[in-house]
């Protein structure tokens, strides 16, 4: 059976001396790995659609067993992140989360969104570390965990000083902190960011100017969560951690200094 499906190029592997296996994202079918014969010849009408961050149209002859792509209509090829190192990192990174939370065959068109409008961004040059966030905190969900972040976690209040909590998965307001002795002190500016990370469409945030260190601890808090909740490690992440060591071998389209 034919089908075509709206989706994004997960990954792309070789297989044998010109085939691809290429793992597809739509919004019609969840994820699924199809065969692209041919794929690694310059020539093949399948070698530009066939390229990981593709957003396209894709005709795909379903069996029993892995489908068989067909052919493929691109709807951004998403060049722009593929040729920066800095880009490409992170993009890389948003990619590979979405792959490892998502099962085969499971629909998830929310997930699809977040996914196209995070590649989309990043390729209009927002920034890239920023979007990465947005993608982590809605990932959270998906990976089976639900931080409270709308109040408190213990008394429901929503107002006064807040702190995070690994603890409790969440907020906790100043006459709540003695619950755990390791909370994490926070102002109100990132109370509201992690607020914005964690519920604001990608699209509807516009381009945030972060100071690194910003960043730095609201990924550090993100990054313990999915740690110490769930278990992962990504292999871009360790990509992105040398690329952070060693700054000279990138150099970032923008590095704000103000927050907006």
């Amino acid at each position: 059976m034919l089908q075509k499906v709206e989706g994004i190029v997960l990954r792309s592997s070789s297989y044998g001396e010109s085939d691809k296996i290429v793992t597809i994202f739509s919004r019609e079918l969840g994820k699924r790995a199809a065969l692209a014969r041919g794929a690694k010849k310059p020539t093949s009408r399948l070698a530009s659609v066939s390229q990981p961050f593709t957003y396209a149209y894709f005709l795909v002859q379903q069996g029993r067993g892995m489908g068989t792509l067909q052919q493929g209509e691109i709807i951004d090829s998403m060049r722009s992140i593929r040729e920066d190192i800095f880009t490409t990192a992170y993009a890389s990174f948003i990619m590979e989360l979405v792959d490892k939370l998502i099962d085969d065959e499971s629909p998830k068109p929310r997930l699809f969104d977040i996914l196209q409008q995070a590649l989309h961004a990043i390729s209009d040059e927002y920034d890239p570390e920023a979007i990465s966030l947005f993608v982590e905190w809605k990932m959270l969900p998906i990976a089976g965990v639900y931080p409270v972040l709308h109040q408190c976690t213990n008394c429901g209040a929503t107002d006064g000083e807040f702190s995070f909590s690994f603890q409790q998965i969440g907020f906790l307001c100043h006459r709540c902190f003695s619950i755990d002795p390791y909370i994490i002190r926070l102002t109100p500016s990132q109370v509201k960011l992690i607020r914005t990370f964690y519920t604001v469409p990608i699209d509807q945030v516009g381009k945030l100017s972060l100071k690194k260190e910003t960043k730095g601890f609201i990924k550090k808090i993100v990054r313990t969560i999915y740690s110490e909740q769930v278990g992962i490690r990504l292999k871009s992440q360790s990509f992105l951690d040398q690329m952070e060591k060693t700054p000279e071998f990138y150099t970032p389209k923008k590095d704000p200094s103000e927050e907006e």
